[in-house]
């Protein structure tokens, strides 16, 4: 049950350093992407700058609308439909979230169920403690010591597993969230610039 609670804590570190470097290098890549969209003024070269920011999830989503436009540019030479533009960038944003989101579901695995596995040998170790007390002629903490160490060192590894894990999957979660919010603006601002260039 230790072997358990020890794999699933160190699963769970795994994932929160792991995590927390993909979501630190995905805003970097992000911001420097951002500025440049924000001085570009025509498509085209922001599709160039998007390749040298591959990292970043706003030129998943730039790449979602933008093949769209294309689409809609290349048969009719402008813009007809931007509802479909609108559904392109949220295929995008979804997918991101998705990628941004995976491995989260074990942090909150984690963090909900090694209390329990803890609890479970919390209550094994203080059976142990009562079948050596019957079995003894006297009552003396030698006796019932071992069985009562091994309950208590299953409730710290358990709530020691699932305190970081919960800690780390509302606060990596949070960030999810804030970059998704980050995505949904861009949509926006992708919109803006081809009405400008489609209609200005």
């Amino acid at each position: 049950m230790l072997l358990i609670l020890i794999g699933a804590s160190l699963l769970s570190w795994s994932i929160i350093f792991a995590k927390w470097g993909v979501l630190r290098k995905a805003a970097d890549a992000n911001r420097k992407f951002l500025r440049a969209f924000r001085k570009a003024n025509a498509l085209d070269a922001i599709a160039l700058i998007a390749e040298q920011n591959a990292q970043a999830p706003l030129v998943a989503v730039f790449d979602f609308g933008y093949a769209e436009v294309e689409r809609q540019a290349r048969n009719r030479g402008q813009i007809r439909n931007k509802l479909m533009i609108e559904r392109n960038l949220q295929l995008g944003i979804s997918e991101e979230i998705q990628k941004l989101e995976r491995s989260m579901t074990w942090l909150a695995t984690i963090a909900s169920v090694t209390p329990f596995i803890g609890l479970f040998g919390t209550v094994w170790g203080i059976i142990d403690a009562f079948e050596a007390l019957s079995m003894s002629a006297s009552v003396s903490l030698r006796t019932v010591g071992p069985g009562i160490a091994d309950a208590l060192i299953a409730t710290g590894a358990g709530l020691a597993a699932a305190i970081p894990a919960a800690i780390a999957y509302n606060y990596l979660g949070s960030l999810i969230k804030d970059m998704g919010a980050r995505m949904e603006d861009f949509g926006l601002e992708f919109l803006n610039l081809v009405e400008r260039t489609f209609e200005g």
